[in-house]
Formats: C-alpha cells, sequence, structure tokens
C-alpha cells in the first residue's frame, strides 16, 4: 500500500514552505484583488498567523471564512491552517438560515466575513441571525462565537475591521500543523435540508491535490485558471491546493462568467482550465470563445463525454481528464491521467487514485460484484473523511468501522481495475424494470445541434414507476421544438431512455443551482412533476 506522506508534504504550511522557497517569484494567485508570488503569499500568511495567535486563535478553533475568492481568502486559510485551527468556508451563495445553521453547526468561533460581496449584505445578514454583533459577544443565538473581523467599511460594534485585526500581530507565531489535523469543515452542496459538515484533515486535502494535480499534468511555472468556489473543494483542494503543491499559478475570478473567463484564459496564458459541464458548455457556446487566441494544454472538466471531446478540440486542451468523486473523499477518488489515450480519457475509464481501495457492492446486499458488474462505489485508504462534525449517527451510516466509505454512486469496475462513474444512485431513473442514468441521456442530447445545455430527471409515472423528462437550453439563436427533439432522441437511444417531456429554459439559476455551480436535481425533478400536475390540471379543465 502507498504511504502517501512519502510522495509529497502532508501539511498546508510544509506544502508552502516548500513551494515558495522552490520558486518565491513564480506568480502564486491572480484574483480580483491583486496578484501574488509564492514568497510573497508566505509572507503574508506568517504576518496574519501572528495576527490571528493575538486575536486568540489556536489549534482546533473552527474559523469562519465567508469572502469571495481573492489573494485575501488564500492567505487567511493558509494562516488558520498553520496554526492547526480548522477552516469552515462559508457559501458567498448562502441566505440568511443557512448562513446561520453552518455557523451554530460547526461552532465557529471566529469569522471573517465580507461586509457585501455580489450585491448581497452578509454584515445585515449576520445582524438578523446574532444582533450580539452590535451589542456584544457572545450571542446566545450564536454562543460559540467570540470575535467578528469585517473586510470592508460596515463594522458592527462588537466586531472589528480588517485592518485593525491585522495590526494586532506583534509577536510572531510558529506553524503548529500536523497531517491528522482537521483541515477543513466542508458543508455538502445543500440538495438536502440539512447539509453535513465534511471533516478532512491536511493529508486527505494536500495528498489528493498533489496526485489530482499530477495527473492533470501540472508542471512548475503552468497557469490555471479555475473559476470555482473556494468555499468548496473542488475550490480548495483541486484549486488552491493543487496550485499550491505543483507551484501552478492559480488564475481565479469572484463568480464565472463566461466572457470574463475567456479573456481571462487567453490574456493570463494558461495552460489549464477547470469547470463542470454548465461552466464548459458556456465557454464553448460563448459568441467570443472563436475571436481568442488560448495557450491551454490540459485541465479537468467534471462532464459528459461529448461535452469532453468540444473541450479537446475546440479550447484546445488535448490532456484534458476527467475525475470522480465527493467531498466525503476530498473530493477525487478516481481520475484520468493525462498521458492516457484520448478516448480513454474521454470514456471516464478511471484509475483509481494511487493507495486507495475500491470496492463496488451490491446497492440491497451490500456483497461486493464481479468485475464488470454495476453497483454502489466503496472506497477506503487516505483520502476518506474523519467524519460528519457532530453528527455520529449519520457518520456511522456513511463509514463502516473498517474504514469503508459509502459513496451512494454506481459504477463498475473493470478487469484492469478502472473505475467507471454510472451516476448517483438517488438520481438513477427505474423505468419498468429497466436502470437509466440521467448523465447518458444528457450526453446523447448533448450532441443535438440545437442544444446548449440538458439535465435529466426522473418523474413518477403510474405504468412504468418512474419516465425521464429533460429541460434543455437552446443555443444561440437556436429555437427548440420539444416534439422534434424527443422524435430525434427516439432515433439515438433506446426507447425506455428517450425523455417523455421536453421543456424548454432560459438558464436553470430560478429553478435550483447549487453552490458549486450544479444542477439541484431534487429541485429539477419537483419543479418537472409540478409542470406535470399543472398540464394534467388544464387538460381536465
Amino acid at each position: 500500500m502507498i504511504d502517501i506522506d512519502r510522495i509529497c508534504p502532508t501539511t498546508l504550511p510544509d506544502a508552502l514552505a516548500r513551494t515558495s522557497a522552490l520558486a518565491p517569484d513564480l506568480e502564486a494567485i491572480v484574483a480580483p484583488d491583486g496578484r501574488m508570488t509564492f514568497g510573497a503569499v508566505a509572507a503574508e500568511v506568517a504576518r496574519l498567523r501572528a495576527s490571528l495567535k493575538a486575536l486568540g486563535v489556536s489549534r482546533g478553533d473552527h474559523v469562519g471564512i465567508c469572502l469571495g475568492n481573492s489573494c485575501r481568502w488564500v492567505a487567511l486559510f493558509f494562516a488558520v491552517a498553520s496554526l492547526g485551527a480548522v477552516t469552515v468556508p462559508i457559501s458567498t451563495r448562502f441566505r440568511t438560515a443557512e448562513m446561520a445553521y453552518a455557523l451554530k453547526q460547526s461552532r465557529v468561533s471566529f469569522l471573517f466575513v465580507a461586509d457585501r460581496f455580489l450585491k448581497i449584505d452578509f454584515v445585515g445578514m449576520l445582524r438578523e441571525i446574532c444582533p450580539g454583533v452590535d451589542t456584544g459577544l457572545p450571542d446566545e443565538a450564536l454562543p460559540d462565537l467570540r470575535e467578528v473581523v469585517v473586510v470592508g467599511d460596515d463594522v458592527p460594534s462588537a466586531g472589528r475591521g480588517w485592518d485593525d485585526f491585522v495590526a494586532m500581530g506583534r509577536e510572531p507565531a510558529e506553524p503548529t500543523a500536523a497531517p491528522d489535523d482537521v483541515l477543513l469543515i466542508q458543508y455538502t452542496s445543500g440538495t438536502t435540508s440539512f447539509p453535513k459538515g465534511v471533516m478532512l484533515t491536511h493529508r486527505n486535502m494536500l495528498g489528493n491535490a498533489f496526485v489530482s494535480g499530477g495527473r492533470m499534468g501540472f508542471r512548475l511555472g503552468d497557469r490555471f485558471h479555475s473559476a470555482r468556489p473556494f468555499f468548496h473543494v473542488a475550490g480548495t483542494t483541486l484549486s488552491v491546493l493543487s496550485a499550491l503543491q505543483h507551484g501552478v499559478t492559480l488564475v481565479t475570478m469572484s463568480r464565472f462568467e463566461p466572457s470574463e473567463a475567456l479573456r481571462l484564459i487567453e490574456e493570463e496564458a494558461c495552460t489549464h482550465v477547470s469547470g463542470n459541464d454548465t461552466m464548459a458548455l458556456m465557454l464553448l457556446n460563448h459568441p467570443e470563445r472563436t475571436m481568442r487566441r488560448f495557450s491551454l494544454r490540459g485541465g479537468w472538466v467534471a462532464a459528459s463525454p461529448e461535452v469532453v471531446r468540444r473541450v479537446i478540440r475546440e479550447l484546445g486542451a488535448r490532456e484534458c481528464v476527467v475525475g470522480y468523486g465527493l467531498s466525503e473523499a476530498s473530493p477525487n477518488i478516481a481520475q484520468s491521467c493525462w498521458w492516457e489515450p484520448e478516448e480513454v480519457r474521454v470514456a471516464a475509464r478511471m484509475r483509481p487514485q494511487p493507495g486507495l481501495e475500491l470496492e463496488i457492492r451490491d446497492t440491497e446486499t451490500g456483497a461486493p460484484v464481479a468485475a464488470g458488474k454495476r453497483g454502489e462505489i466503496c472506497v477506503r485508504g487516505w483520502s476518506v473523511m474523519r467524519g460528519y462534525f457532530d453528527k455520529p449517527d449519520e457518520t456511522k451510516a456513511a463509514l463502516s468501522d473498517d474504514g469503508w466509505l459509502r459513496t451512494g454512486d454506481l459504477g463498475r469496475l473493470g478487469d484492469d481495475g478502472r473505475l467507471e462513474f454510472l451516476g448517483r444512485v438517488k438520481d438513477i431513473i427505474r423505468v419498468g424494470g429497466e436502470n437509466v442514468s440521467p448523465a447518458e441521456v444528457e450526453d446523447i442530447l448533448h450532441r443535438h445541434p440545437k442544444v446548449r445545455l440538458a439535465q435529466v430527471v426522473g418523474v413518477a409515472d403510474p405504468r412504468l414507476m418512474e419516465v425521464p423528462v429533460a429541460f434543455v437550453v437552446a443555443n444561440e439563436g437556436a429555437v427548440v421544438d420539444p416534439a422534434e427533439l424527443i422524435a430525434w432522441a427516439r432515433e439515438n437511444m433506446a426507447g425506455f431512455k428517450v425523455p417523455r417531456h421536453v421543456w424548454v429554459v432560459e438558464d436553470f439559476e430560478a429553478i435550483g443551482m447549487t453552490a458549486s455551480s450544479k444542477v439541484q436535481k431534487s429541485k429539477l425533478a419537483a419543479h418537472a412533476a409540478s409542470l406535470l400536475d399543472g398540464e394534467r390540471a388544464g387538460a381536465l379543465g
């Protein structure tokens, strides 16, 4: 079994010390608030570490960060981690109730928050959640919260401004983190009513970042565009930490906007790019794309084979890879490799990360199944979470006593040990006696010349239990006729997979997107059911 500690640094301060010594003058990050070299980041982290210690932050404390992607976010994250404290990323897409839940459930003691970001008044939200920020902390609403530091001008009476916080750091503080310290409490994307806080250690995240970046083909001095939000593991592990582990410049944005992303990828001479299917299609179908000249060599895209092929052909990211993972595994469990043949990478036949054990188990009995058979993906090893914070029952349901994580996802292992991801167990549509993967249907729909983005979900059916339905976004200037698309689908896929209904939408924001820019399938399915109920009521009327 591979010892991940022998391959790479497995604490954040060790990784920063290595890279800043190796390439101090290389740019570490290009962000909306400026540019910093690795040497400058190391110096800023030392300064903030002293300020954090003076504020009272110590090993094991929970520190909330509610800021946009920025140099400041990265330096603060690194400084908190180097003290052995735990970062709790607060999504900048949260609303009041979601923010209140995350702060209270995670027992945040110190909170760093923007007064406003993307027109959202976060200090106003905090005042609503915890009136004590204007009268005195702690407050019974958030009994663990001791200090609030605000980036911006609207500083509550019981809080302090950023400059005042920085000025506190008069005495140096040494790094104290260890590989098994919890580095992050990552809240799941919010597709359930009560998100769980995934506890990830330094070893979990730094190991995953190193292996994932290596399989993506990172080389010292590469430049990586990723708009993945830093409040998600795709932003922390696979963007910030992968770039750190390999001496790569991270080019990021406050939020993903395709025109600005295309400009940055060109002007910053990015060699790699990251995105999910929604992001990739927005880049590929943008009218400015053909006017740009890129330096791309590779990247990773969480998308269907048809979209990955287009990224390779139309963006020039010829070494593009795909991966499979989830927050509970920090995140990547398996990944294709930049040096493999294109067809292997496009087909998403992925190698497990070194040192991890994978099994495919029967979804009913839990018994391992033979190679080539589908079942639930289970994983054990250095990348698997410590557990869910303060949720022992949920932890026990997900993690066996001997360390196996039940992912709740479907897959199969080939005779060569490669993993094929087949879909989330909860997303699989059971049409009569057949199982339909939404991702498979979406991939075929993406081949239609008028379709920019497709999302498929299941709805209840009295005869077949469930049937697939689809929502599609049309390409620029195209008009999609639902009946025509359904007829086309019948010619290109098995009959039981064909969507019974198609609705054309402008985007999915109004229906439901997760904080990590994924369409929320549960909300989409509920919306589809309500549309069908309305159509039936209209027909009866």
